[in-house]
């Protein structure tokens, strides 16, 4: 399964929210949708859901343009939206038959979540009556419990302690080993790393950056080598005052010397000096920009 974001326009008033946006993301992989507030992430979100349509552009499943009747979307919304007043088994059920399932099933399927998630002590209490961790937990259950077949999480992680991250981790793997189509948007860039093949970066409407993630660092210069060890102050002291001829500039950053060559080809050079000096080194390596560095990048 695939779908295709293409070319996607949505204006509300005089405002141009979304300018021709396009993104893919098939089964078994997740697409990290990344943005500033008030990039059109939600936008984009929406639209691919079907709250409203777009101005221009499709939204296709397959091929063909994607039939929502047919097809089960699992949203959960940074902003959440259940009944704080009411028993949480009878709102899950309640919402996994709004998305066509049985009552039967539907209390099966959220027994089953709700035990993976340690969470079975809680399902005829009401949600106002949990921490903020566990109705997020709750929230995750709602959206999986029809067994969707397309999953946007947007900013799943909130209010979780590293315990109960570590259980939403294990799910979200799992969606993904499944063959599901996961939309993933947060601005915890490591989550992001650790789930995404492939991004989205948004900024004022437009995607400004997107690809594979792995393809993007190592499209930058690789002419940085960061070297770690007991002796950085000598190893700076040492390639300051004998190699000007391959070196531009060198910077300590807490217990890493980060070397900027004058080309990137030199790395060998740089590596048989130090290793001729014979100082104790533990790591030697092409330094690669975070995934927070290329967000700002681009959004900045």
């Amino acid at each position: 399964m695939q779908i295709n974001v293409n070319n996607i326009c949505k204006t509300f008033g005089d405002k141009k929210v979304l300018e021709g946006i396009s993104l893919s993301c098939e089964s078994g992989k997740a697409l990290g949708l990344l943005g500033r507030n008030g990039a059109g992430k939600t936008t984009t979100i929406r639209i691919i859901m079907g709250v409203f349509p777009a101005d221009s552009g499709e939204i296709l499943l397959d091929g063909n343009p994607i039939n929502r009747k047919k097809v089960k979307i699992g949203y959960l919304p940074e902003e959440r939206g259940l009944y704080p007043k009411k028993i949480i088994m009878e709102q899950l059920i309640y919402l996994a038959e709004l998305k066509g399932l049985k009552a039967s099933d539907a209390k099966k399927s959220a027994k089953e979540l709700l035990e993976k998630l340690e969470m079975t002590e809680y399902e005829n209490k009401r949600l106002d009556t949990l921490s903020k961790g566990n109705q997020q937990k709750i929230q995750l259950i709602a959206t999986l419990t029809c067994d969707p077949d397309i999953v946007i999480l947007d900013e799943p992680f909130s209010g979780l302690d590293p315990v109960n991250a570590m259980l939403l981790k294990d799910t979200v793997k799992e969606l993904i080993a499944r063959g599901k189509v996961v939309i993933f948007s947060s601005h915890q860039m490591n989550y992001i790393e650790e789930f995404c093949n492939d991004i989205a970066i948004l900024n004022n409407g437009k995607i400004v950056k997107a690809g594979n993630i792995n393809q993007i660092k190592k499209s930058y210069d690789r002419n940085r080598i960061v070297v770690s060890g007991t002796q950085i102050d000598k190893i700076k002291v040492f390639v300051d005052n004998n190699l000007h001829n391959i070196v531009a500039n060198t910077q300590i950053n807490k217990d890493m010397l980060l070397i900027e060559l004058i080309n990137a080809n030199m790395k060998n050079n740089l590596m048989n000096s130090l290793a001729g000096e014979n100082f104790d080194i533990d790591k030697f390596y092409v330094y690669e920009p975070s995934l927070s560095d290329i967000f700002v990048e681009y959004t900045e």
